[in-house]
């Protein structure tokens, strides 16, 4: 699976994959936003095997089923367009993936920020990617606080070695489980190192007690507001360091992963996916879940975990509370349901992920089963190939 995105600009590609500097696409300039998203605007490398090609990243191809991947009705062309400005030929011989359009409805599936421009779809250019604030945080590990509600809250984030305060990073909320704290879960999960190799910052949240409030589990009190904490959390790392706003992700395992979802039912105009690990969303009834707009979910679950039972089913919560778990498959189910995917999900690939990839808003939903496994972190890796192809419209 690759990127999806979109912006202005004209593409270009040899043979071998080189930019051919045709007149069109000299006067474009410079683009910003993210290198890593499918025929999203580049002013530099791209990543997952994409190319900068006249400052959008996507891929040089040859067959159409080559494109697939990247995004739901790619195909592969020899040219594409920029309204009132010349079209971008590739050289004999050579195409590129691109996603054409009728209208703008033929980009609705890629998000609301997309239109239809030159016969291609396009992410507008609304100037709104603001300067980056004076950043007040160290490279490494930062402890911090902030207040909601009247009660101090404590996280740690961190800012990786390749953090410069001169572009937007994405932000990743990682969640510890039950009785668990930053620092254990920054040693687990495997994001604090993901965050070095691949540029983003993380924050690692101190639930009350050591625990995350989700319908009637898991904190002892039911007046905790941990979506108000979540929310505060992420506004006050904004004004301390240069985030991406349309790129801030929530993950955890356990009852951290059960925050995650959470996050994605209450909190979608924020989070522009999760990938929760260990845990389920609970029963319509005990946990409300209408997220204001699609929103992406992988998850990752062992079929043999004595805490969080695959199948599902009634459970006591830490708390003493009854739940009811809806199991792996029946989250996986719920979410391309609040999703409005259609069509069947793919066969399980060789690490166990299945994915429902037509869905409204262009996310995907995916549950990632590994057979025998229990109580464990999901592959960072893994979770964030999918996290990082989608952002807020």
């Amino acid at each position: 699976m690759r990127p999806s995105g979109i912006a202005t600009a004209c593409l270009l590609a040899s043979v071998t994959g080189a930019v051919l500097l045709a007149p069109g696409c000299r006067d474009i300039g410079p683009q910003t936003g993210s290198e890593t998203n499918f025929l999203t605007s580049c002013d530099a490398g791209c990543g997952d095997g994409l190319s900068c090609i006249c400052g959008v990243c996507t891929r040089v191809c040859s067959a159409a089923d080559e494109c697939a991947a990247l995004a739901s009705g790619a195909a592969c062309v020899a040219v594409a367009e920029r309204p009132a400005e010349a079209a971008c030929a590739a050289a004999d011989g050579a195409a590129f993936c691109d996603l054409s359009c009728g209208d703008d409805a033929g980009c609705a599936p890629l998000g609301a920020s997309f239109r239809c421009q030159g016969g291609f779809c396009r992410e507008r250019d609304d100037g709104d990617a603001a300067a980056c604030p004076a950043t007040t945080l160290a490279i490494g590990d930062n402890d911090r606080t902030v207040t909601v509600g009247g009660t101090t809250r404590g996280y740690v984030v961190r800012l990786p070695v390749s953090y410069t305060g001169a572009s937007p990073m994405p932000l990743v909320l990682d969640f510890h489980t039950f009785g668990g704290t930053p620092a254990a879960e920054a040693d687990a999960s495997g994001y604090r190192e993901l965050a070095e190799r691949e540029g983003l910052l993380v924050a690692w949240p101190q639930g009350i007690d050591g625990a995350w409030n989700i319908g009637p589990c898991c904190t002892a009190s039911r007046d905790v507001d941990d979506v108000g904490f979540a929310r505060a959390l992420v506004e006050q790392v904004q004004a301390e360091a240069c985030v991406d706003g349309k790129r801030v992700y929530a993950v955890g395992v356990a009852n951290g992963g059960g925050m995650a979802y959470h996050l994605a039912c209450n909190a979608a105009d924020v989070f522009a996916g999760v990938a929760p690990s260990a845990f389920d969303l609970l029963a319509a009834s005990e946990q409300p879940c209408q997220p204001s707009r699609p929103v992406t979910s992988i998850s990752f679950r062992g079929t043999a975990d004595v805490l969080v039972p695959y199948e599902g089913g009634p459970q006591q919560a830490p708390n003493g509370a009854d739940i009811t778990l809806l199991g792996a498959v029946g989250t996986f189910d719920r979410w391309a349901e609040l999703n409005r995917c259609t069509g069947a999900p793919s066969a399980a690939d060789a690490n166990g992920c299945s994915t429902y990839s037509s869905c409204a808003g262009g996310v995907e939903v995916t549950l990632c089963t590994e057979q025998g496994g229990g109580m464990a972190w999901g592959s960072p890796e893994i979770g964030w190939a999918t996290l990082k192809r989608h952002s807020l419209p």
